[in-house]
């Protein structure tokens, strides 16, 4: 029987399947995946997904994350110093075009806050420390993003982005969950056992939820990238110079504010791994002529990261930040 731990380990697996059938059921018979390209359809499982990945997200020790100063800072410094200094240097090789930047630049200056928790600790990381600091960067990517985006690409940001249905967006994709998420954790911390139950059960929802929103996604977009693949080839190269960079950049970070072996692993997981689903519905927003290239542009850094993260859980505790007792012995 599946259990919700053995279910969380194999997750890039069952992506990457999904994946795959997306993708050729899109391709092979794309009148009838077209009928999933419905934004209400999207904007529901996307939200639904948030829920379940917010229950798992502990706002209520917020308190208790920032005890860990020097985690949080290093983190901090890893997600918002140096990844937006690679971002804008691997930017300056991409077409300035303004929806490819666009999404590049979403997808990128955003940290994961849900499946790097289960990468880090398959990297032999302190997932412990991850998982508090999710709240923190949830909230700093939020108020962080739209700043970035400014210093980038100035006007051009508020030419496409249309406030109106960003906010709308946002508030119902990702506020809405995240308040009925936090409710749902008070809630817990008063009735005890009742509201554990609701916890328990929410903590189902993230992995089968991911997986068929990449399956909605990937199917009803798919056969619409044929006119966009000579800009989407051009920035998977910036997808991979990017994972390969952030670890050994993050690498000295760590170092510098004197973190343990597997802390240090944790920040290096965070700045390598970016927040593609939490964006994507901002993407969606977009008016249509740029939400397709763009929603498209995101999703190929999901597949890219995918892939990189099964060589991240063996390249980071083996090459980049060993433990100290091998690196003695290599010595």
């Amino acid at each position: 029987m599946i259990n919700r731990e053995k279910l969380e380990q194999n997750q890039i697996w069952l992506y990457v399947v999904i994946l795959v059938v997306a993708a050729g059921l899109g391709l092979l018979a794309p009148n009838l995946m077209t009928t999933l390209d419905n934004h209400i359809l999207i904007s529901v499982v996307i939200a639904v997904l948030m829920f379940g990945m917010f229950t798992q997200i502990p706002f209520t020790s917020i308190k208790e994350s920032l005890g860990n100063r020097r985690f949080i800072l290093a983190i901090l410094t890893a997600n918002y110093i140096a990844v937006p200094i690679v971002v804008w240097l691997l930017s300056q090789f991409l077409p300035q075009q303004t929806s490819v930047l666009l999404g590049v630049y979403l997808v990128l200056l955003t940290p994961c806050i849900d499946y790097v928790i289960v990468f880090t600790h398959l990297g032999r990381g302190n997932e412990k420390a991850m998982l508090l600091s999710t709240p923190i960067l949830f909230v700093t990517q939020m108020i962080l993003l739209p700043v970035y985006l400014w210093i980038f690409m100035g006007k051009k940001a508020s030419e496409v982005v249309n406030p109106g249905p960003f906010i709308e967006a946002f508030l119902i994709i990702i506020v809405l969950p995240l308040l009925l998420a936090i409710g749902l954790q008070l809630f817990s911390n008063k009735t005890r056992r009742g509201g554990q139950i609701f916890l328990d059960t929410s903590a189902w929802i993230p992995v089968p939820l991911m997986a068929l929103t990449l399956f909605i996604v990937v199917s009803s977009q798919i056969s619409k990238l044929s006119a966009y693949w000579d800009l989407i080839i051009k920035v998977i190269p910036i997808y991979i110079a990017f994972m390969l960079v952030m670890p050994f950049i993050t690498r000295y970070i760590v170092k510098w504010f004197g973190l343990d072996v597997r802390s240090g692993r944790a920040v290096i997981f965070s700045s390598g791994t970016r927040n593609s689903l939490v964006v994507l519905p901002l993407a969606l927003a977009l008016p249509e002529n740029l939400s397709t290239l763009v929603a498209a542009i995101i999703v190929t850094q999901t597949i890219v990261e995918l892939a990189g993260e099964l060589i991240y859980v063996r390249f980071v505790p083996n090459v980049v930040l060993r433990d100290k007792a091998n690196q003695a012995s290599s010595k």
